[in-house]
């Protein structure tokens, strides 16, 4: 292929790249329960206990085009309540085995040089916040997807399966 000698030629700075930039900012902006106030601009909206893949599935599919925000469940009050009427939003639920959720996060601990937080790496506790995590998915009829084992794009195509059914039944 000839080169065609325009700077930048390779990236076509069209709609598609200006609303996929969009997307990424948005994305950003409304990272880990950031910016609630205008969360019903977000295509996608993830939800999910601490270290199920929330972020890294958020800006897939931003790189995507899709405008996603993620809140981390700490409690039923984590969520705004504008969102459990799963017919307004496109709420999807992430969770993971709690025996792999422990290695996760004790990694993590690890990586920040982290000893006071046991809470977080409990077994025991980890089973009551991915129980509590199902029971609330399934309450507010958000679809689930269980992350275990799965890539960030295993995941993201989950996510874009289950918009695109969303999409159908909103547009009718």
């Amino acid at each position: 292929q000839k080169a065609s000698h325009e700077p930048s030629g390779q990236h076509v700075l069209n709609e598609e790249y200006y609303n996929r930039i969009e997307a990424i900012q948005f994305t950003m902006n409304h990272d880990d329960g950031n910016l609630i106030n205008d969360i019903d601009k977000s295509d996608i909206i993830l939800l999910g206990v601490s270290r199920t893949s929330k972020t890294p599935t958020s800006i897939y599919l931003a790189n995507k085009g899709l405008k996603t925000a993620n809140i981390p469940l700490v409690n039923q009050s984590s969520v705004p309540e504008f969102l459990k009427n799963p017919d307004d939003f496109c709420v999807i639920g992430l969770t993971t085995e709690a025996e792999r959720l422990v290695d996760i996060r004790k990694n993590r601990m690890n990586s920040l040089k982290e000893t006071k937080s046991q809470d977080y790496t409990n077994l025991e506790k980890i089973k009551m916040e991915i129980s509590d995590a199902k029971e609330m998915f399934k309450k507010y009829k958000w679809p689930t997807i269980d992350v275990t084992r799965k890539s960030v794009e295993e995941t993201a195509a989950a996510v874009i399966k289950i918009h695109e059914i969303y999409l159908s039944k909103k547009n009718g």
